[in-house]
Protein backbone atom coordinates (compact mmCIF):
# COMPACT_ATOMS: atom_id res chain seq x y z
CA UNK A 1 0.00 0.00 0.00
CA UNK A 2 1.48 3.19 -0.91
CA UNK A 3 1.73 5.58 1.56
CA UNK A 4 0.53 9.10 1.32
CA UNK A 5 3.14 11.68 1.30
CA UNK A 6 3.01 14.66 3.67
CA UNK A 7 2.13 17.92 2.27
CA UNK A 8 5.25 20.21 2.23
CA UNK A 9 4.33 23.27 4.25
CA UNK A 10 7.31 24.85 5.64
CA UNK A 11 8.53 28.20 4.24
CA UNK A 12 11.33 28.24 1.05
CA UNK A 13 13.30 30.53 3.20
CA UNK A 14 12.94 33.33 5.87
CA UNK A 15 13.70 36.95 4.96
CA UNK A 16 16.41 38.24 5.83
CA UNK A 17 16.47 41.83 4.82
CA UNK A 18 13.69 44.60 5.89
CA UNK A 19 12.32 44.87 2.63
CA UNK A 20 11.70 40.90 2.12
CA UNK A 21 10.40 40.67 5.80
CA UNK A 22 7.63 43.73 4.65
CA UNK A 23 7.41 41.35 1.21
CA UNK A 24 6.07 38.41 3.33
CA UNK A 25 4.24 40.36 5.67
CA UNK A 26 2.11 42.06 2.53
CA UNK A 27 1.52 38.33 1.46
CA UNK A 28 0.15 37.25 5.10
CA UNK A 29 -2.24 40.39 5.29
CA UNK A 30 -3.42 39.78 1.89
CA UNK A 31 -3.96 35.75 2.85
CA UNK A 32 -5.80 36.58 5.50
CA UNK A 33 -8.46 38.59 3.87
CA UNK A 34 -8.19 36.54 0.88
CA UNK A 35 -9.33 34.02 3.14
CA UNK A 36 -11.88 35.87 4.97
CA UNK A 37 -13.66 36.78 1.85
CA UNK A 38 -13.37 33.74 -0.15
CA UNK A 39 -13.57 30.78 2.05
CA UNK A 40 -10.52 28.00 2.58
CA UNK A 41 -11.82 26.58 -0.51
CA UNK A 42 -11.54 29.33 -3.16
CA UNK A 43 -8.43 30.30 -1.80
CA UNK A 44 -5.35 29.92 -4.13
CA UNK A 45 -1.74 31.57 -4.29
CA UNK A 46 -2.47 33.62 -7.83
CA UNK A 47 -5.56 35.23 -5.47
CA UNK A 48 -3.10 36.17 -2.53
CA UNK A 49 -0.19 37.39 -4.91
CA UNK A 50 -2.89 39.45 -6.90
CA UNK A 51 -4.39 41.05 -3.36
CA UNK A 52 -0.85 41.82 -2.41
CA UNK A 53 0.60 43.37 -5.73
CA UNK A 54 2.97 40.91 -6.36
CA UNK A 55 4.01 38.23 -8.47
CA UNK A 56 3.23 34.95 -8.21
CA UNK A 57 6.56 33.63 -8.64
CA UNK A 58 7.51 36.25 -5.63
CA UNK A 59 4.94 34.18 -3.36
CA UNK A 60 6.18 31.21 -4.35
CA UNK A 61 10.25 32.61 -3.17
CA UNK A 62 8.53 31.78 0.10
CA UNK A 63 5.41 29.87 0.50
CA UNK A 64 5.97 26.37 -2.08
CA UNK A 65 1.99 25.75 -2.18
CA UNK A 66 -1.04 26.95 -1.56
CA UNK A 67 -1.04 24.81 2.21
CA UNK A 68 2.23 26.49 3.46
CA UNK A 69 0.60 29.60 3.60
CA UNK A 70 -2.28 28.46 5.18
CA UNK A 71 -0.23 26.93 7.56
CA UNK A 72 1.73 30.02 8.53
CA UNK A 73 -1.76 31.52 9.44
CA UNK A 74 -2.28 28.66 11.22
CA UNK A 75 0.99 28.56 13.02
CA UNK A 76 0.38 32.30 13.91
CA UNK A 77 -2.95 31.52 15.31
CA UNK A 78 -1.58 28.74 17.34
CA UNK A 79 1.22 30.95 18.57
CA UNK A 80 -1.17 33.40 19.60
CA UNK A 81 -2.79 30.61 21.56
CA UNK A 82 0.13 29.49 22.85
CA UNK A 83 1.42 32.72 24.48
CA UNK A 84 -2.35 32.92 25.80
CA UNK A 85 -2.13 29.75 27.68
CA UNK A 86 1.35 30.14 28.96
CA UNK A 87 0.33 33.55 30.26
CA UNK A 88 -1.94 32.56 31.77
CA UNK A 89 -1.79 29.13 33.37
CA UNK A 90 1.75 29.70 34.06
CA UNK A 91 0.99 32.71 36.50
CA UNK A 92 1.53 30.73 39.43
CA UNK A 93 0.70 33.89 41.87
CA UNK A 94 -2.81 33.10 41.20
CA UNK A 95 -4.73 29.45 42.50
CA UNK A 96 -4.85 27.10 39.98
CA UNK A 97 -8.72 27.46 39.52
CA UNK A 98 -8.66 30.89 39.59
CA UNK A 99 -6.32 30.91 36.54
CA UNK A 100 -8.84 28.36 34.59
CA UNK A 101 -11.32 30.45 35.39
CA UNK A 102 -9.36 33.72 33.39
CA UNK A 103 -8.52 31.06 30.37
CA UNK A 104 -12.33 30.72 30.11
CA UNK A 105 -13.24 33.97 29.97
CA UNK A 106 -10.14 34.92 27.34
CA UNK A 107 -10.86 32.16 25.33
CA UNK A 108 -14.42 32.92 24.74
CA UNK A 109 -13.36 36.03 23.99
CA UNK A 110 -10.99 35.53 21.62
CA UNK A 111 -13.03 32.86 19.86
CA UNK A 112 -16.03 35.63 19.57
CA UNK A 113 -13.36 38.02 18.14
CA UNK A 114 -11.81 36.03 15.57
CA UNK A 115 -14.62 33.62 14.69
CA UNK A 116 -14.56 33.97 11.19
CA UNK A 117 -10.97 33.32 10.19
CA UNK A 118 -11.21 30.36 13.05
CA UNK A 119 -14.07 29.10 10.58
CA UNK A 120 -11.84 29.22 7.91
CA UNK A 121 -8.34 28.11 8.67
CA UNK A 122 -10.24 24.89 9.72
CA UNK A 123 -11.61 24.51 6.59
CA UNK A 124 -8.27 24.69 5.78
CA UNK A 125 -6.54 22.15 8.28
CA UNK A 126 -6.66 19.25 5.95
CA UNK A 127 -4.62 20.63 3.61
CA UNK A 128 -1.82 20.48 6.48
CA UNK A 129 -3.02 18.73 9.89
CA UNK A 130 -0.95 15.37 9.05
CA UNK A 131 2.11 17.05 8.45
CA UNK A 132 4.65 16.79 11.05
CA UNK A 133 5.13 20.62 11.47
CA UNK A 134 1.09 20.88 12.28
CA UNK A 135 1.82 17.89 15.03
CA UNK A 136 4.59 19.65 16.91
CA UNK A 137 2.63 23.23 16.65
CA UNK A 138 -0.08 21.48 18.77
CA UNK A 139 1.98 19.41 21.31
CA UNK A 140 3.25 22.96 22.20
CA UNK A 141 0.08 23.45 24.05
CA UNK A 142 -0.81 20.46 24.81
CA UNK A 143 2.75 20.34 27.36
CA UNK A 144 1.84 23.63 28.91
CA UNK A 145 -2.04 22.19 29.53
CA UNK A 146 -0.92 19.21 31.32
CA UNK A 147 1.65 20.79 33.30
CA UNK A 148 -0.75 23.03 34.63
CA UNK A 149 -3.42 19.62 35.11
CA UNK A 150 -0.52 18.05 37.04
CA UNK A 151 -0.55 21.40 39.73
CA UNK A 152 -4.27 21.69 39.73
CA UNK A 153 -4.61 17.76 40.48
CA UNK A 154 -1.06 17.08 42.45
CA UNK A 155 -2.76 13.66 44.28
CA UNK A 156 -4.57 12.53 41.27
CA UNK A 157 -3.57 9.50 39.26
CA UNK A 158 -2.06 10.49 35.72
CA UNK A 159 -5.15 9.18 34.29
CA UNK A 160 -7.15 11.04 35.85
CA UNK A 161 -4.81 14.30 34.59
CA UNK A 162 -5.04 13.16 31.49
CA UNK A 163 -8.97 12.61 31.06
CA UNK A 164 -9.62 15.48 32.68
CA UNK A 165 -7.41 17.17 30.54
CA UNK A 166 -8.72 16.01 27.47
CA UNK A 167 -12.82 16.38 28.61
CA UNK A 168 -11.46 20.04 29.36
CA UNK A 169 -9.57 20.86 26.04
CA UNK A 170 -12.18 19.48 23.71
CA UNK A 171 -14.61 21.35 25.59
CA UNK A 172 -13.24 24.27 24.67
CA UNK A 173 -12.61 23.31 21.50
CA UNK A 174 -15.95 21.96 20.70
CA UNK A 175 -18.26 24.51 22.88
CA UNK A 176 -16.05 27.73 21.98
CA UNK A 177 -16.72 26.74 17.94
CA UNK A 178 -20.21 26.64 18.81
CA UNK A 179 -21.10 29.42 20.59
CA UNK A 180 -18.63 32.02 18.96
CA UNK A 181 -21.01 30.65 15.25
CA UNK A 182 -23.26 33.18 15.85
CA UNK A 183 -22.91 36.91 16.94
CA UNK A 184 -22.44 37.64 20.76
CA UNK A 185 -22.39 40.79 23.11
CA UNK A 186 -20.29 41.02 25.70
CA UNK A 187 -22.97 40.32 28.41
CA UNK A 188 -23.26 36.78 26.29
CA UNK A 189 -20.32 36.20 26.47
CA UNK A 190 -19.39 36.94 30.03
CA UNK A 191 -22.17 35.19 31.05
CA UNK A 192 -21.37 31.96 29.00
CA UNK A 193 -17.72 32.07 30.46
CA UNK A 194 -18.60 32.03 33.59
CA UNK A 195 -21.12 28.87 33.58
CA UNK A 196 -18.46 27.37 31.67
CA UNK A 197 -15.99 28.11 34.03
CA UNK A 198 -18.01 26.96 36.75
CA UNK A 199 -18.76 24.03 35.63
CA UNK A 200 -14.80 23.13 34.73
CA UNK A 201 -13.67 24.46 38.17
CA UNK A 202 -16.47 21.97 40.36
CA UNK A 203 -15.20 19.36 38.20
CA UNK A 204 -11.97 19.77 39.57
CA UNK A 205 -12.48 20.71 43.16
CA UNK A 206 -14.68 17.11 42.89
CA UNK A 207 -11.79 15.30 41.57
CA UNK A 208 -9.31 16.94 43.94
CA UNK A 209 -11.28 15.62 46.98
CA UNK A 210 -11.48 12.00 45.37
Amino acid sequence: MTQRRAPQISSRKQPQQARSTELVAAILEAATQVLAKEGAHRFTTARVAEKAGVSVGSVYQYFPNKASILFRLQSDEWEQTTKLLRGILEDDRKPPLERLRSLVHAFLQSECEEAGMRVALNDAAPLYRDAPEAQKARDAGERIFQAFMQEALPNASKGTRELAGDLITTTFSTVGKDFSGSPRTPSEIKAFANAMADMFCAYLQDLGCR
